[in-house]
């Protein structure tokens, strides 16, 4: 196996990443403070994979105070009620129901569940990502409510769940895809209405490396959640791999990681995004634990992570680290829209994205 920077493992850059964040803000004011949000969500997944591993109570102690700030007794709380993104933070629901069997989650998860039935549709039964985008869907929509609508059903016997979530999960694969590339685009408007879409296609015009990261992930938490007996198990698998080559073939020759306009990085303004080559190293990583992958596949995995940490991990005095690079949130756009968003420094996002990555290639490794 590589031997990474400075000879730490996975595991140790992982929880350098997450106790930095941890030492800068209390649970409830992490950004956006006092908020259930996917930012926070994704960070918190983060610290549980690592804490999967290394059974740290503060970990989970953290998780548990960001949660309980915000869910009362009832199990009632504020969240966004029109949009995909409002549930991914569900995810950390369920190993907080098994742990404790306090009541009061398996009620916030039920009332995340509930905005499948009402969220509004497109005229071929994909979710709309937000009320604010009529009938678009993002690729990011299948990570913020596919892995927890899965964990729903086959924790409160709803099966038919996963059923919905294929569903969701054929339709952007077959309107996002790009066949030039074999990549998927970000985002696909069904009305093919929205100007910086194509108006035969109603694809978006580019291949954005985060939304990508998140179908890369998703896919392959989708096989695993389903296992190998479910009829679409073979398809997914199939995309999967298929999605793994093209992208390694987009990876940086010189510098192993990804470029924020994943097929473009020839263009002179485009630039490595850190936060999507944590998700891809991520989903690389994970496909070879799975058996899906090859050595070379997982590899290249190692690479990619050794040159994040190089190149936008920086270590400070104190010990703690800040990760550079991680574009912040960003809407669907052209490709100037995409190139001149900020980047920011231990942005969710990024650390989250990071965390995750550390965490699967150590299993990977194990």
């Amino acid at each position: 196996m590589t031997e990474f920077i400075q000879q730490v493992t996975p595991l140790e850059w992982g929880k350098k990443a997450v106790e930095s964040v941890m030492a800068s803000y209390q649970p409830a004011d992490m950004p956006p403070a006092n908020r259930w949000h996917y930012h926070q969500g994704v960070f918190l997944c983060g610290v549980h994979r690592l804490w999967e591993i290394e059974r740290n109570s503060a970990y989970v102690n953290y998780i548990k105070d960001y949660v309980d700030h915000l869910i009362d007794e009832n199990g009632s709380f504020l969240f966004r009620r029109d949009e995909l993104d409002a549930i991914q933070a569900g995810l950390l629901l369920f190993p907080l129901y098994e742990q404790t069997g306090d009541s009061r989650y398996r009620e916030a998860a039920r009332k995340l569940r509930n905005i499948l039935r009402t969220i509004n549709r497109n005229s071929y039964g994909g979710f709309w990502h937000k009320d604010k985008y009529p009938n678009q869907m993002w690729l990011d929509g299948l990570y913020m409510a596919g892995p927890f609508a899965i964990q729903y059903g086959m924790a409160f016997n709803e099966p038919e769940l996963t059923d919905m979530v294929m569903q969701q999960e054929q339709l952007m694969r077959t309107y996002t895809k790009d066949e030039q590339t074999g990549l998927y685009r970000h985002a696909w408007d069904a009305s093919k209405k929205v100007n910086v879409c194509d108006p035969l296609t109603g694809q978006t015009t580019e291949v954005w490396g985060r939304a990508l990261g998140w179908y890369a992930m998703t896919l392959i938490d989708f096989i695993d959640l389903i296992g190998n007996e479910h009829d679409r198990y073979g398809s997914l698998v199939t995309t999967f791999r298929a999605l793994m080559t093209r992208l390694l073939h987009y990876q940086d020759e010189a510098n192993h990681l990804w470029y924020q306009i994943v097929d473009k990085g020839h263009l002179s303004d485009n630039w490595i995004e850190s936060s999507c080559s944590s998700l891809f190293i991520y989903a690389l990583a994970k496909g070879y634990r799975l058996g899906l992958l090859t050595e070379h596949e997982y590899k290249q995995a190692e690479k990619g992570l050794n040159a994040l940490i190089k190149n936008f991990v920086h270590e400070k005095e104190d010990g703690h680290v800040e990760i550079s690079g991680i574009c912040i949130g960003t809407s669907i756009g052209l490709y100037e829209d995409y190139i001149n968003r900020p980047t920011s420094i231990n942005d969710l996002h990024g650390v989250g994205a990071f965390a995750l990555a550390c965490a699967e290639l150590e299993k990977a490794r194990s």
